[in-house]
C-alpha cells in the first residue's frame, strides 16, 4: 500500500509540473503572499502591482480544470475573496472547501490561478498559477469556523471497536466504506418552519456543502439560509442552523450532529473604541453547560494571533456570559482611512480581527471555535480646524489647517475669489507646505501677506484695520481621491493707522484750519454738524476752500455760517468753528476739529439757537447821536452797553416787539433800533429837528422745518439748531410793518357750537363764559384732494394785534396743549356737503382754566 501511494503521488505531482508548463507564469516577486493559519487558506495581493489592472481568480481543480470563482461559488465551498484594511485583495479558503487535495486530513494543497488584464473583460490576461500548501493534524472532536460568507462544522468520525481483535480489520476497511458512503448520506434540517430531510446532492442545490473526509464528516451553510434561524444569546443575534447527518447501511446507523451557529453582531462603537462581543456558551453548541469548561480564549489581527493584546492596548476580556475585546480606534493592526460624506470630512477605522475560543463539554469532549470578523466604524465626522498663528508685527498670515490622515493631499486653493493650483500659488508668492503634528495627523500650512491684494482690508475702531485672508480649500480625499471643500475665513486686526491732527489759526476777520488729507473719503470724511462738508458745501456756505498733496485748508469768515460764538460783548467776540472727522461707514466721530480766536469787529449782528440776538449797532450821523438813548421797537429795551460810537443790544425773539415772517425755507426774526425824535439847538435858529425817520433794521434767519406753516412760529427754537444768519439793514419807517405769510388758501374761522354750521363773522366779538369752550376751524382750500393740513403752531392773546403778549399756546408741533391755564382738543372731521376732503380740515375745542378774558378774536 505504501509503494502504491507514492507512485500516485509521484504520477499525480508529474502531472502537476506538466501542467504548470502549459502557457502559465510565475508570479512576479511582491505580488503573492500566502500562509496557512488555524486550517485556513490565506493569500494576499499586493494592489500596487495591480493598479489599473482588473483581476480574476480560478480555483485549479486538479482533475475538472480551473473553475472561476464567484460569490456562490465561495459561500458554498468555503471561499473568501475580500479586501484588507489596506486595500490589498485577500483570499481565503477552507482546508475543507472545494477542489482541495486532501491527503489523510493532515497535508492539504490548492492551486489557484490569478488572471490579470488590463480590460475589464479580461482579454488578454496574463494568468499566475499559484500553488498553496497548509499542514494542519490538531482536529479536535468538533471544529467551527464563522467566516465572512459562510459557516462550518466538521465533526470527527471514528467508529470505537468492537474488540482488540478486530481493530485492525476494521480500521482498514473504513475508507473502503466512506469511498461509497457518500451516496447514502442524508441530511435533517430542524427550523420554525418545521423537519426536512434532503438528500445531499438537493443540499447543494439550497447552497450547502456536505461531504466526508478519511475521519471527518462536514457542513458548510451560507448565512440566512431558509433552514435557518436567528436566536439571541445573551444579547448578541445568532444565525443558527440545526441539523443531524444521518448514514445508513444495512447493519449501520450513524446519526452526527452537524449543528453549527454563529454571531452576526455584537459590535459597539463610542468615539474613541469598538468593542467586539460574543456569548461564552452557546446553547445550541452545548447541550449541558454544567460540564461547560473554557479552555483557551486567543484573538488575533489579519490572521495572526496576538500572544500579549494589552501591549498593543487591545483588551481581552470574558467571564460566564460574554467574551469582548475591546480597540482603541486607530490602533495597531487596523487602518484609519479618509471618507467624505454628505460634503463632511470625517474618518472610518478597520480591522480584521479573529477570535478562537476552545472549550470541553460532556457530549463533545472538545470544541474549537473560531470566528473571522472584519469590522469597519461607521463614518465618523472630523472638523478639520483653522489654527491661525500670525504674527500681526510681521504682517503675514500663517495658519494651519488639519488634522488630516496621510491619504489626504491639498488640490488647490482660493484666496478671496482668486482660485489658484499649488504651483499658481507658490509663483503668486504663496508659502504652502505639510506639517506633521504628533498624533500621526498632517495639516497644511499657508502663509499671505497683509498687503496681498487678495486680502479684505476693513478700517474699525479708531485707528484700526481688519485684515480678512478668506480661504477655500480643495483637498483629494482617501483612496477613491473625493474632493473636499473647506473654507475658511482668519482675521487680524493691528493699530497700523494714524488719525490726523488738524492746525487752526485766524487772521482779523477768518477762522483757519489746516486738516491731513491722508485717509480722507477712505477711511474718514468731514462734517460740518449734520452737512458732508465737501466743495458744494464750502462754496454754500462762503468758506474757501484749498488743497495740496498733504493739507486742506478752509478759510471760514467770521459771521459764516456754522461758526459757533462761544462768547459775546461789547468789546469781543469769542468764536469757534469745529468740523467733525467721521467714519466713512458707520458715521462715528473720531475727532472733532475745533479753531477758537477772539475778535473785535466794528458791528455786527449774532442769530443765537436758542433765540438770543446779539447787536453791536454803529450809528454814524453827522452830528453824532446819543447812543443810550437808542432803543428797539420796544421802546423798554434799551443797549445793554453804550459809547460814542456803538450800542449793544441783547433781546430774545420773543420779546421786545420781534416780528416774524417766513421767507421761503426759512423763519425771519425782525426787530428796528432808532433813535426818537431830537431838537437840538441851532446857530441862527432858535432850534432844528433831526430826522426821525432814521431806521436800523436787524434781521435773523433761522433755517425753518419743511413743513407748511400757517401763522407766526414765535416759540423758542430748540438748543440744537444751528446759529441763524444776522443783517442790518438801514431803512425808512414811513411804511408800516406788517406780517408775511406764505400765500396758501387758508380760511379760518369760530363757530357757534360743535356742529361747525354756524360760524361768526371776520373779526365779531365773541363773548363766552369761564370754563365755556371755543370752537376753531381751520380750512386749506383750492389744494390737492391728497393734500393734508398740519397746524404746527397755534395761540390766542387777548387783542387783535399779532405780536401781541401776553399770548397762551393752544396747539405746539401738531399737538393739542392741556396746560394748566388752556386745555385744547382736537375734534375729528367727517365728509359732509360742506366738507369734501376731511384732510383740509382741522378743527379744535378750546377752554380757559385760569384766564378769564372778557372777548377773544378768531385768529391764523
Amino acid at each position: 500500500m505504501e509503494s502504491v501511494g507514492y507512485s500516485l503521488s509521484r504520477i499525480w505531482m508529474l502531472f502537476l509540473l506538466f501542467w504548470l508548463g502549459q502557457g502559465r507564469q510565475m508570479a512576479p516577486p511582491g505580488f503573492v503572499q500566502s500562509s496557512c493559519r488555524s486550517r485556513i487558506f490565506w493569500m494576499k495581493l499586493n494592489k500596487l502591482l495591480l493598479q489599473g489592472k482588473f483581476f480574476q481568480l480560478e480555483i485549479n481543480d486538479p482533475y475538472a480544470g480551473p473553475v472561476l470563482l464567484d460569490e456562490k461559488l465561495a459561500s458554498r465551498c468555503g471561499y473568501v475573496l475580500s479586501e484588507d484594511v489596506w486595500g490589498n485583495p485577500v483570499f481565503r479558503a477552507s482546508v475543507l472547501g472545494c477542489h482541495v487535495a486532501n491527503e489523510a486530513d493532515e497535508l492539504f494543497s490548492l492551486t489557484v490561478n490569478i488572471k490579470v488584464s488590463s480590460f475589464a473583460s479580461m482579454r488578454a490576461a496574463v494568468t499566475y498559477t499559484y500553488p498553496m500548501y497548509c499542514s494542519y493534524s490538531s482536529w479536535a472532536p468538533r471544529e467551527i469556523v464563522c467566516e465572512e460568507n459562510y459557516m462550518e462544522v466538521s465533526v470527527k468520525t471514528d467508529v470505537p471497536a468492537v474488540s482488540n481483535d478486530y481493530t485492525v480489520a476494521w480500521m482498514s476497511a473504513l475508507p473502503e466504506t466512506q469511498n461509497v458512503a457518500y451516496q447514502l448520506w442524508q441530511l435533517m434540517f430542524v427550523s420554525p418552519s418545521g423537519r426536512k430531510r434532503i438528500m445531499v446532492s438537493d443540499a447543494a442545490k439550497l447552497g450547502y456543502s456536505f461531504n466526508n473526509t478519511l475521519y471527518r464528516v462536514y457542513l458548510r451553510a451560507p448565512y440566512h439560509s431558509n433552514e435557518s434561524d436567528i436566536s439571541t444569546v445573551n444579547g448578541v443575534n445568532m444565525n443558527l442552523v440545526t441539523s443531524t447527518s444521518m448514514y445508513r447501511q444495512r447493519w449501520l446507523l450513524m446519526l452526527i450532529d452537524t449543528t453549527v451557529s454563529c454571531p452576526l453582531d455584537g459590535i459597539s462603537f463610542t468615539d474613541t473604541t469598538l468593542t467586539w462581543t460574543v456569548p461564552s456558551v452557546i446553547p445550541t453548541l452545548v447541550l449541558q453547560e454544567s460540564t461547560f469548561l473554557s479552555k483557551n480564549i486567543a484573538m488575533g489581527v489579519d490572521g495572526q494571533v496576538i500572544v500579549n493584546p494589552e501591549e498593543n492596548n487591545y483588551l481581552l476580556e470574558h467571564n460566564k456570559t460574554h467574551i469582548g475585546i475591546t480597540i482603541p480606534i486607530g490602533a495597531e493592526g487596523g487602518k484609519l482611512k479618509s471618507s467624505v460624506s454628505c460634503g463632511v470630512y470625517g474618518i472610518i477605522y478597520s480591522i480584521d480581527l479573529f477570535l478562537e475560543h476552545t472549550w470541553t463539554d460532556a457530549d463533545w469532549q472538545t470544541t474549537k471555535y473560531t470566528i473571522i470578523k472584519s469590522i469597519t466604524t461607521p463614518f465618523m465626522p472630523q472638523i478639520p480646524t483653522v489654527i491661525n498663528n500670525t504674527l500681526p508685527e510681521e504682517r503675514i498670515f500663517n495658519i494651519a489647517f488639519g488634522h488630516f490622515l496621510p491619504d489626504v493631499s491639498l488640490v488647490s486653493i482660493t484666496i478671496g475669489n482668486v482660485p489658484f493650483t499649488l504651483r499658481e500659488a507658490q509663483h503668486h508668492g504663496y508659502k504652502i507646505y505639510e506639517t506633521s503634528f504628533s498624533n500621526g495627523t498632517k495639516g497644511f500650512i499657508l502663509e499671505v501677506s497683509f498687503d496681498d491684494p487678495c486680502v479684505l482690508k476693513e478700517y474699525v475702531n479708531r485707528n484700526e484695520t481688519k485684515y480678512t485672508l478668506l480661504v477655500n480649500y480643495t483637498l483629494s480625499v482617501g483612496p477613491e481621491m473625493v474632493l473636499y471643500y473647506h473654507s475658511a475665513e482668519v482675521e487680524c486686526v493691528i493699530a497700523d493707522i494714524v488719525i490726523p491732527e488738524a492746525t487752526g489759526y485766524c487772521d482779523e476777520e477768518n477762522l483757519y484750519l489746516a486738516i491731513p488729507v491722508f485717509g480722507l473719503h477712505q477711511y474718514w470724511n468731514l462734517y460740518l454738524g449734520a452737512k458732508l462738508l465737501n466743495q458744494h458745501t464750502a462754496l454754500t456756505n462762503g468758506y474757501l476752500a484749498a488743497s495740496n498733496s498733504t493739507h486742506l485748508v478752509l478759510q471760514i469768515p467770521l459771521f459764516a455760517v456754522g461758526v459757533i460764538y462761544e462768547e459775546v460783548s461789547f468789546q469781543k467776540i469769542k468764536a469757534r468753528f469745529d468740523v467733525a472727522l467721521r467714519k466713512v461707514r458707520t458715521m462715528e466721530t473720531l475727532q472733532i476739529f475745533s479753531v477758537s480766536c477772539n475778535f473785535n469787529p466794528s458791528a455786527f449782528i449774532i442769530c443765537h439757537p436758542d433765540g438770543t440776538i446779539m447787536i453791536s449797532a454803529q450809528m454814524k450821523t453827522v452830528p453824532a447821536i446819543d447812543m443810550s438813548k437808542t432803543k428797539l421797537r420796544d421802546s423798554s429795551c434799551k443797549p445793554k452797553e453804550y459809547n460814542k460810537g456803538h450800542a449793544f443790544f441783547m433781546f430774545h425773539v420773543t420779546t421786545c416787539g420781534t416780528s416774524v415772517r417766513f421767507e421761503g425755507d426759512h423763519i425771519v426774526y425782525e426787530n428796528e433800533i432808532s433813535y426818537e425824535r431830537e431838537t437840538l439847538p441851532g446857530q441862527s435858529q432858535p432850534k432844528i429837528t433831526r430826522d426821525p425817520d432814521y431806521r436800523l433794521t436787524v434781521s435773523c434767519y433761522y433755517r425753518a422745518k419743511e413743513t407748511v406753516m400757517l401763522g407766526a412760529f414765535v416759540s423758542e427754537p430748540s438748543t440744537s439748531r444751528p446759529f441763524g444768519s444776522g443783517t442790518m439793514v438801514p431803512r425808512s419807517n414811513i411804511a408800516v410793518y406788517r406780517r408775511i405769510r406764505k400765500a396758501l388758501n387758508v380760511v379760518s374761522r369760530v363757530s357757534k357750537n360743535e356742529s361747525f354750521m354756524d360760524f361768526y363773522e371776520p373779526d365779531e366779538a365773541i363773548l363766552k363764559q369761564p370754563m365755556e369752550s371755543v370752537f376753531l376751524e381751520v380750512e386749506l382750500k383750492d389744494e390737492s384732494p391728497d393734500a393734508e393740513l398740519y397746524l404746527d403752531n397755534c395761540w390766542v392773546t387777548g387783542s387783535l394785534d399779532f405780536n401781541s403778549a401776553p399770548r397762551w399756546n393752544i396747539a405746539m408741533d401738531g399737538c393739542e396743549i392741556k396746560s394748566s391755564e388752556y386745555v385744547a382738543e382736537f375734534l375729528s372731521v367727517a365728509a359732509s356737503p360742506r366738507v369734501r376732503h376731511p384732510s383740509h380740515f382741522k378743527r379744535l375745542a378750546v377752554r380757559t382754566l385760569t384766564h378769564q378774558l372778557e372777548q377773544i378774536y378768531s385768529a391764523i
